[in-house]
């Protein structure tokens, strides 16, 4: 994680910047998979979204979502599942994430110096390992904005497991950039 600086909230939590990095696949894969246009008919092969889905029932969804801000002060993971997320209206979006370590165990939490955040383009979808800590889609304040989401009819009830940063480090990341 690369500081830019530090505040401190009226409540003591500490408020660090965290830079906004552009979406690239090699600097996404430690997190998951970029998916973006290709020619229709072409063969699956190792670029492709690997997706898991072997653990339920495979959910396919538009969600919609506010937007709240771009500073995080907690981080999810789905240990059994991916996750791909694409804007509806192709507008770009945020999202924070950490490598999947650990994945076996329920209680591992990410290191805060591995959370990274990426600009989505409007015209991707991404995929998220299994286990990959994610924060998003982050968006604007104030704005009302939807998503197609894949993952299963009962990740969010027993595969949803949330480290709030601001209890184990006192520290909330402000995307920036």
């Amino acid at each position: 994680m690369t500081e830019t600086s530090a505040t401190t909230s009226a409540a003591g939590t500490q408020v660090r910047d965290l830079p906004i990095e552009p979406l690239t696949a090699e600097a996404f894969a430690p997190f998951g998979t970029v998916i973006a246009a290709g020619e229709d008919g072409a063969p699956f092969g190792p670029g492709d979204a690997q997706l898991v889905l072997s653990q339920g029932t495979p959910r396919f969804y538009i969600m919609r979502i506010p937007g709240r801000g771009l500073t995080i002060g907690g981080i999810t993971r789905h240990r059994l599942v991916t996750q791909a997320l694409a804007s509806v209206g192709g507008e770009p979006w945020v999202v924070a994430v950490a490598p999947p370590k650990a994945v076996e165990d329920a209680a591992a939490e990410p290191a805060l110096a591995d959370i990274r955040a990426f600009r989505i383009p409007g015209d991707v979808a991404v995929m998220l390992h299994c286990g990959a800590w994610h924060a998003g889609p982050l968006f604007p304040e104030g704005e009302l904005r939807s998503f197609f989401n894949l993952e299963l009819a009962d990740t969010n009830v027993v595969d949803h497991q949330t480290c709030l940063l601001t209890d184990i480090y006192g520290t909330a990341l402000r995307l920036v950039g």
